[in-house]
């Protein structure tokens, strides 16, 4: 399938129109054929729900398409070619995404590599590893472009293939210092968003995100977690979507271990080395593409419930009902204010950022400075201040740790 001109403005509009998600987005293209049909449809059954909505006029998608043109960026609908199929066979699959970079990178096997914001210097380090050792068996690396482990991960495969998905538009990158490794991910990998372009990533957009993050990937690893983070989010769409979930086990006494020793618990294959992972993907890797839509299309008939919706969609008259949309408190966070951000920038705070990049695990020296972006200098006067305090334990060869918790 090929969308003209005509027929993407359309999906556009459709798709930008107030209270229409996904499924609804579905429910009505099944309902009237088309996605032209459902627009002239739309404000009668608004009217006939007690619901009026706003629907996104042409003139508004018209100019949302050139402005992503003059970015440099694209829209592929559902069911083009260019759409990653394991992506398509998600029951919350995107009508349309918009790209920047390169596309064909989209057609990758993928992994999805997710851990903590404030992430160990050990675990960055291995997310590294894994992340060139996984892009040298030729997986695409996909993740979220937070800070910490995300941040790790797409570093890591720049030269092998690195996907980042957005929570906002893709001209609204978060956190605001990774915009450099933004725009490298642009030049040799892609970045991927569902979201309209100026669209600012409120708390709610963060799961959106992490199904996509994970609906890319043939697995998903976890390398460190708290036990109610976005990171388990994204495992448990994974787990959902009939995608393989790994985690990487930690240090009883470290918090950012307690969520992924949770899911290998749970059942999670445990990941200790990129070949755990590479062996277990390797029947998925030699499996026809068309068998993922095959799956998806015998999930639905049989019924099987489909993840929890993302969105607070309209229940329209003579259309199947879309769920609303489920906020689990606590799940994840909001991303912090500008003036937050600001005041983080201007007092960095070096002693909290040492504490927060130790672990139980000890590491070398170099690589907690390298971690830290700081001068060695800094670091050994902080690492000094931590000792007398008891905070820091130093291991014969040098090498450091967190004392406690």
């Amino acid at each position: 399938m090929v969308l003209s001109d005509r027929q993407r403005l359309d999906w556009l509009r459709l798709i930008r129109s107030e209270s229409i998600g996904p499924r609804s987005f579905r429910s009505l293209m099944n309902r009237f054929g088309g996605v032209g049909a459902a627009l002239e449809a739309l404000p009668d059954l608004a009217r006939r729900a007690g619901r009026p909505i706003r629907i996104c006029q042409p003139a508004e998608a018209e100019r949302e398409i050139e402005a992503l043109r003059r970015l440099g960026g694209c829209l592929i609908a559902l069911g083009e070619a260019e759409y990653p199929i394991p992506l398509r066979a998600i029951d919350s699959a995107p009508p349309l995404i918009a790209v920047l970079g390169q596309v064909q990178s989209l057609q990758r096997p993928a992994v999805a590599l997710v851990g903590s914001r404030n992430a160990s210097a050990a675990g960055m380090k291995f997310t590294g590893r894994l992340a060139r050792e996984l892009g040298e068996a030729d997986f695409a690396i996909v993740s979220g472009l937070a800070r910490g482990i995300d941040t790790a991960a797409h570093q890591a495969s720049l030269d092998t293939g690195t996907i980042a998905v957005l929570a906002g538009g893709l001209d609204e990158i978060y956190p605001p210092q990774n915009i450099p490794l933004a725009e490298r991910i642009a030049e040799q990998g892609a970045i991927v968003s569902e979201m309209p372009l100026g669209w600012v990533a409120r708390a709610r957009d963060f799961p959106r995100r992490n199904r996509l993050v994970s609906g890319l990937s043939l697995g998903t690893v976890v390398v460190e977690a708290a036990r109610r983070s976005g990171s388990l989010i994204t495992a448990r769409f994974a787990n959902e979507q009939g995608r393989l979930v790994f985690a990487v086990p930690g240090s009883p006494l470290d918090p950012r271990a307690e969520g992924g020793n949770h899911l290998i618990r749970e059942g999670a294959t445990l990941c200790a080395e990129a070949a755990h992972v590479i062996e277990a993907l390797a029947p998925l890797r030699r499996q026809d593409p068309a068998s993922w839509l095959e799956r998806s299309a015998l999930r639905e008939a049989a019924g099987e419930p489909a993840s929890e919706a993302m969105w607070d969609e309209l229940d329209l008259p003579e259309v199947a009902p879309a769920p609303g949309f489920i906020r689990h408190e606590g799940d994840f966070d909001p991303p912090p204010s500008a003036e937050k951000v600001k005041r983080a920038t201007l007092q960095p705070g070096l002693g909290r950022l040492v504490l927060e990049l130790l672990g139980p695990t000890p590491i070398a020296l170099d690589d907690l400075v390298r971690a830290s972006g700081h001068a060695a200098r800094e670091i050994n006067r902080v690492l000094v201040e931590l000792e007398i305090e008891g905070q820091v334990r130093r291991h014969p060869g040098g090498a450091l740790s967190r004392a406690r918790f």
